[in-house]
């Protein structure tokens, strides 16, 4: 059994506990894709899909110019490795910068667009809407916005975001893995001995160049495998 199935299986479990309605909350692509009838509602999610991470690129085109800036005076930045990052806690606590310069990201490209998201939700919530007592973030830094039947979109808001990695978490725990933790280096300033890094106690974060800063989990297990 795939693991994002069983993950689905023991939320669904879980869940029917506490008297949560579960259907249509966590089906997954491949479920999607298998269904003829949702032809036309996973081109409209592709769609969605595409204009978000599009609009994700416009938002930090800025920063996007200053690594090539860096890059090409061969400076090296601090980078998060996804797949080894076991969402301790310490990126929201140890940073010089408050709110933390390590920020949630979101892969949309792997992401369910489910509506019992376990980043979102905390594990014992019964009513699946955006009351603050429901979410899983302390901050509120994720937004929820239905798109359309089963899809929801969800979004960070940095700003609010402190770098807990609780949402990612319970993203990898109950879903897909799309939500991860990485270095933004517009706030990042960039330490010499990061006390970030001198704190990880799974040794998630090095130093590389400034052409490529960003390591996404996906991209993390391609290079592994």
């Amino acid at each position: 059994m795939p693991a994002a199935t069983a993950d689905c299986l023991t939320v669904a479990g879980s869940l029917k506990q506490t008297g949560t309605a579960l259907t249509g909350h966590c089906k997954k692509p491949k479920q999607l894709m298998e269904d003829p009838g949702n032809n036309q509602k996973i081109n409209r999610r592709r769609f969605l899909a595409a204009g978000v991470r599009g609009s994700v690129l416009l938002g930090i085109g800025g920063v996007a110019a200053l690594v090539v800036k860096n890059s090409a005076a061969g400076q090296m930045v601090w980078q998060l490795n996804p797949a080894k990052c076991i969402q301790c806690g310490r990126c929201a606590t140890n940073c010089v910068m408050s709110p933390s310069a390590v920020k949630c990201v979101h892969v949309y490209a792997m992401c369910g667009y489910c509506d019992l998201c376990g980043g979102y939700f905390k594990p014992e919530t019964k009513t699946l809407n955006t009351g603050a007592e429901n979410q899983l973030c302390p901050t509120s830094a994720i937004k929820r916005k239905f798109v359309e039947d089963p899809f929801f979109e969800y979004t960070i808001d940095e700003p609010l975001c402190i770098g807990c990695g609780k949402c990612v978490k319970g993203c990898s725990s109950f879903g897909n893995g799309s939500l991860q933790l990485q270095v933004r280096h517009d706030r990042c300033q960039n330490c010499n001995h990061c006390s970030i890094a001198r704190n990880c106690p799974a040794d998630a974060f090095s130093r590389v160049p400034a052409g490529e800063p960003y390591l996404l989990r996906q991209v993390a297990d391609d290079k592994k495998a």
